[in-house]
């Protein structure tokens, strides 16, 4: 069996999918975060607590009303959208323009109410959620039997990234949206109503974060701390792809799942931390990120 670096290839073959697993969630989720700090210059520490809330919403469609997994990734997503469209008007909006750090503290009481609510009423045991029956069975890969579920949430992942980004740079709403980043006062000049958008915008963002969720149900245990272990390293992510850049959010929540599945066989006791070195090494030496722009 070949070996590179004393490592049968099969095996990082197979840590490298793996890898793509776990950085497609943090594509999506770290794609929000990147498009709410650009236009809105928030933190937005609730993303995590979204997340969550769309994984929830996919279980409590099934066991309560019925609703299959194929419906939910439409429902729970614009459940979780529109209640952002309703932090956002409410109170989001006033926070603009003071300091960040009452919309960072804001977000973060969020984030843990959120928690408390879902905790409070289904408990802290995980919830299963059944993967959908179109998509049980497995893929022989020849170095890995991959799940077709997983491979169907590698697929979904990068589609759903590389549609928005397309809508980002490449379409008239995409340079509406830009624009109104730099210039706010000229957009609106142009009769386009930029707090409209940016509620919108803020609605679509935290929607991504939900269907993330619908995406992790199957393979995770639904529970309310599912956010909260995950928001810090979707944060490492955004940081260094560089605030507010959405390709270089997705480009380095790939990469960094993969750089974590292979630490895993090399050096197994640092995968929990090689995320946060290479954010390190990369402030250190680009403090804007690898894609961000200098201030």
């Amino acid at each position: 069996m070949p070996e590179l670096f004393g490592v049968p290839v099969v095996v990082l073959l197979g840590q490298i999918m793996l890898g793509l697993i776990n950085g497609s969630f943090y594509a999506v989720l770290s794609l929000g975060l990147a498009i709410i700090f650009g236009m809105l210059n928030v933190i937005n520490f609730a993303h995590g607590a979204l997340y969550m809330m769309g994984a929830f919403i996919t279980w409590i469609l099934l066991s309560t009303v019925g609703i299959n997994y194929w419906a939910a990734l439409i429902v729970a997503p614009l459940v979780v959208g529109l209640f952002g469209v309703v932090v956002e008007r409410l109170a989001l909006r006033h926070l603009y323009k003071v300091d960040h750090l009452y919309s960072l503290l804001f977000t973060f009481g969020l984030a843990l109410a959120l928690e408390g609510l879902f905790r409070y009423i289904y408990g802290s045991a995980g919830k299963p959620y059944p993967v959908p029956e179109q998509l049980t069975g497995v893929f022989k890969l020849g170095f890995m039997i991959l799940p077709i579920y997983r491979a169907w949430v590698i697929i979904a992942a990068l589609l759903v990234c590389l549609l928005v980004w397309l809508v980002i740079e490449k379409t008239r709403l995409g340079a509406w949206l830009r624009a109104a980043t730099e210039n706010p006062s000229l957009v609106t000049a142009f009769g386009i109503n930029v707090p409209l958008m940016v509620t919108l915008t803020y609605g679509f963002c935290v929607g991504l974060a939900g269907f993330a969720g619908v995406l992790a149900a199957p393979i995770y245990q639904v529970s309310p701390g599912m956010g909260s272990s995950l928001i810090i390293v979707v944060f490492a992510v955004v940081v260094i792809g560089g605030l507010g850049s959405v390709g270089g959010s997705i480009l380095t929540g790939l990469s960094l799942g993969v750089i974590e599945g292979l630490t895993k066989t090399f050096y197994p006791s640092a995968s929990t931390i090689v995320i946060f070195v290479v954010m390190a090494i990369v402030l250190i030496i680009r403090p804007a990120g690898l894609f961000g722009r200098e201030a």
